[in-house]
């Protein structure tokens, strides 16, 4: 009896040790790309589909994401031949557990090679502003890439138009519908690109389709067992994947880099590819 107790403990410690070690030193060190489909009536039935490059939280300098990493993320998300490429936010980092912190201009370099069709476009997220969102604002904008804050621009021909907003980060700033969404067009597609989901209460049914990071998808996802331990107020519902809430569809990316602890489980750092089509149904 004392041995079999022995072993059972010795398997459970040894399997305990090699979790621990798959959760800090591979899975967050993976990157995996993530291709999904969305159709809605709302996207003319006359336009091709746009595909969408998504790429959140890249916490440059956390461990895994070195320079060799953000070139590997850039050449990957480029491959896929993008109309649109959105960049959802944080990409410096404060504290990680054995991290190292990379200068938002250096980050800034090496996703300045980021290309697509209509263009590639950033909103700031809570650690750019806790380190200084308008440093980081000024780097990416050097870089090549337009960053939007509580603003909607137009992308494409005019034949063809697109409205894509931007609403500031819900944790060190205001996200403002009211301003961002005054001067939209009924008319024609609005995506909105968010860092926090819990911005999406700022967002009215006019948008086809929002876009989200910071959750992480929670860093550790146990399936019935676990739900994922997400910051800031828009809780587990909002936590992961395409979900609609409220009437309104929100794709939430679970991001690339790591914060606080370098771990991840059943959630690899992930580029998500989104394909928007137009649904005669």
């Amino acid at each position: 009896m004392k041995r079999a107790l022995l072993v059972t403990f010795a398997a459970l410690l040894l399997g305990g040790l090699v979790l621990a070690c798959y959760t800090v030193f591979i899975e967050p060190d993976r990157l995996v790309v993530r291709h999904l489909s969305f159709a809605s009536p709302r996207w003319p039935a006359e336009r091709p589909p746009l595909k969408v490059v998504v790429l959140a939280d890249i916490h440059a300098g956390a461990p895994h994401i070195d320079g060799a990493k953000l070139d590997e993320i850039v050449r990957r998300a480029n491959a896929e031949a993008p109309d649109l490429t959105l960049l959802l936010g944080d990409y410096v980092i404060q504290g990680v557990l054995g991290g190292t912190f990379i200068a938002p201009e250096v980050v800034a370099r090496h996703l300045a090679v980021l290309h697509a069709r209509l263009g590639v476009v950033a909103v700031l997220g809570n650690h750019d502003w806790w380190l200084d969102g308008e440093r980081v604002r000024q780097a990416f904008e050097a870089a090549g890439i337009t960053v939007l804050e509580n603003e909607t621009i137009r992308l494409g021909e005019e034949a063809a138009p697109l409205q894509l907003a931007g609403l500031a980060d819900d944790t060190t700033r205001t996200p403002d519908g009211k301003r961002t969404f005054a001067g939209v067009a009924a008319d024609v597609p609005l995506l909105v690109a968010m860092h926090d989901p819990a911005a999406l209460d700022q967002v009215g049914r006019e948008a086809l389709l929002s876009f989200a990071g910071h959750t992480h998808g929670g860093q550790i996802h146990l399936p019935w067992l676990f739900d994922p331990v997400t910051p800031g107020r828009a809780g587990p519902d909002l936590a992961y994947g395409l979900r609609r809430s409220n009437g309104k569809w929100i794709l939430v990316s679970g991001g690339i880099g790591t914060s606080i602890l370098p771990v991840r489980l059943n959630m690899p750092p992930e580029i998500l590819v989104l394909t928007l089509a137009h649904d005669a149904r």
